[in-house]
């Protein structure tokens, strides 16, 4: 079993705690609101995906502008 460290914010996991909000608003408001809504959950899909398989992702970028190191380096 692989457990993370839990001792900082670094910014793959910053990555990974915005992705799942994004996903549960996305079934929430899915639910509630408009079934459109789900699209933001193929949205942030995609990008895990992306992010997974070429290292681009807009949010990491973001984060990366404010601050937030990388734990994982090249």
């Amino acid at each position: 079993m692989f457990l993370a460290s839990t001792k900082t914010w670094y910014l793959e996991r910053l990555v990974y705690l915005i992705a799942g909000l994004f996903s549960l608003v996305g079934v929430s408001l899915g639910t509630l609101v408009s079934p459109w809504w789900y699209l933001l959950n193929l949205v942030v899909g995609f990008n895990l995906v992306v992010f997974s398989l070429i290292g681009f992702c807009p949010m990491a970028i973001l984060l990366n502008k404010l601050g937030f190191e990388p734990r994982v380096r090249d």
